[in-house]
């Protein structure tokens, strides 16, 4: 029974730490890859935003991790056959549950930042907004374009 605790504490500490390796998506971190890499730039102003939420992460690790808790937890129930069919059972649902969870805990709230580009098209960017960044309708920004993707930042 302790094997099976440590074994279930282990899994869950290891999904909770690869979790917080994901990306980020706020428009002032960059990979490492991105460094010194040239980007396009264009400027505009603010016409409009909208509060948007980024879906969270969904990877097997959120519904590994429910799935080996809940396989644990359920071959503790009964004995013999009745204990492995607790288990398929606790698996199945520890997994769909991990899953879910893992989800949830990922979910972002971002915005959608519609910008009048100078002499140009208007188009719609979404990020994740960094602590202390505002963005206001009228407002100047910049959009940085690097490897596909887009970062709106203040123009300075």
């Amino acid at each position: 029974m302790f094997k099976n605790i440590v074994l279930a504490a282990l899994v869950t500490s290891t999904a909770l730490t690869l979790g917080g390796c994901a990306s980020s998506l706020k428009g002032d971190v960059y990979s490492r890859e991105d460094a010194r890499t040239p980007q396009i730039v264009r400027t505009g102003v603010i016409e409009a935003l909208r509060p948007v939420q980024l879906e969270g992460t969904k990877t097997p690790i959120g519904a590994g991790a429910g799935a080996v808790v809940g396989g644990v937890a359920g071959s503790a129930v009964g004995g013999g056959k009745g204990s492995i069919v607790a288990a398929v059972i606790g698996a199945v649902a520890g997994g769909l549950l991990g899953a879910a969870t893992e989800e949830g805990f990922t979910r972002t709230q971002a915005v959608e930042i519609t910008v009048k580009e100078d002499g140009g098209p208007t188009r719609a960017y979404v990020q994740a907004v960094s602590e202390g960044e505002i963005f206001r309708i009228g407002d100047r920004v910049r959009v940085n374009i690097l490897n596909g993707n887009s970062r709106v930042a203040p123009a300075q």
